[in-house]
């Protein structure tokens, strides 16, 4: 993966910028990280964190309703795939409301169970690096619009925050209930 040159840098959103589940999510941020740099380095950190998991392990669901760890990498790339897309439509200036999705429905018709850790980890790359793109080049003015995703006013700004946040709630639930060890240093 090649990595840019270097991240532009995007300050923290006002509290009125976000859902109410992004302002949740933001604030799992510490404050002063480059959150750009955050989200390329938290996937290799994921990544580190689950290679190598055994099969079982990825298929281990801690309660009866819960996702399996293959399901919750899946939900984290569609919900950065909307995300990013809801950004680049409202750093465009779209006027629509952009839908809400059912993030239960979308990983039950996911397959993410029969598919192998490497392909999810290949998507996930992909879709990463596709949003780091998106917003290391958004004119500087699109960050700071708003729109309305899901009934909600929330700006531009305000969506890369919500994924950087939603995989670090996502990371706190595997550390916390799946059986996985932390990489070594972490």
């Amino acid at each position: 993966m090649n990595e840019p040159e270097s991240f532009r840098n995007i300050s923290r959103p006002s509290d009125e910028e976000y859902s109410v589940s992004g302002l949740a999510y933001s604030r799992l941020i510490p404050d002063g990280v480059n959150i750009l740099q955050l989200l390329y380095d938290n996937f290799f950190f994921l990544k580190e964190l689950l290679i190598l998991c055994t099969e079982e392990q990825l298929l281990y669901k801690y309660d009866s309703g819960k996702w399996t760890i293959k399901e919750t990498l899946v939900h984290l790339i569609d919900d950065e795939r909307i995300y990013s897309y809801r950004a680049l439509c409202i750093g465009r200036n779209e006027s629509q409301i952009l839908p809400g999705f059912d993030q239960d429905n979308y990983v039950f018709y996911s397959n993410a169970n029969q598919r192998t850790l490497i392909s999810i980890f290949d998507e996930y790359i992909s879709v990463r690096m596709a949003t780091l793109r998106l917003f290391n080049n958004l004119p500087e003015d699109a960050l700071l619009r708003e729109g309305y995703a899901d009934h909600s006013r929330v700006s531009v700004r305000a969506l890369v925050y919500h994924i950087a946040g939603h995989e670090l709630h996502h990371l706190e639930i595997l550390k916390e209930r799946y059986d996985i060890a932390l990489p070594s240093g972490k």
